[in-house]
């Protein structure tokens, strides 16, 4: 029994870890592209980055950048963006973190 639900334990933990990656990679990926659209906002017939994201069975999701289909800026979207996508990178981070104590936490119970 105490070797099944150990192994339960590491099996979460594996999908806490990957889903928090993919929302790192994610929100990493779209602070990429709001900076590229701020930044190039100016530019004569420039088309904004946009990001796609979909869910990934299993848990997590993956991203794609893609090209706006006219040309123009959306700078207040992109500011919106960034910021949301600033936080959403800290609240992934702050699951890994956790992640990381409970993870040492079983282990010195275990020990």
């Amino acid at each position: 029994m105490r070797r099944a639900r150990r192994d339960t334990i590491v099996r979460t933990m594996s999908s806490l870890t990957a889903i928090a990656l993919s929302g790192l990679q994610a929100a990493q990926t779209r602070i990429g592209s709001a900076a590229h659209n701020i930044a190039n906002a100016a530019t004569p017939e420039f088309r904004r980055q946009v990001v796609a994201q979909q869910t990934v069975p299993g848990g997590g999701v993956a991203t794609q950048i893609q090209r706006a289909p006219r040309a123009g800026e959306a700078l207040i979207e992109d500011m919106v963006a960034l910021k949301l996508n600033e936080r959403l990178f800290a609240a992934n981070l702050s699951v890994l973190r956790t992640r990381d104590r409970l993870l040492g936490t079983l282990l010195d119970v275990q020990a």
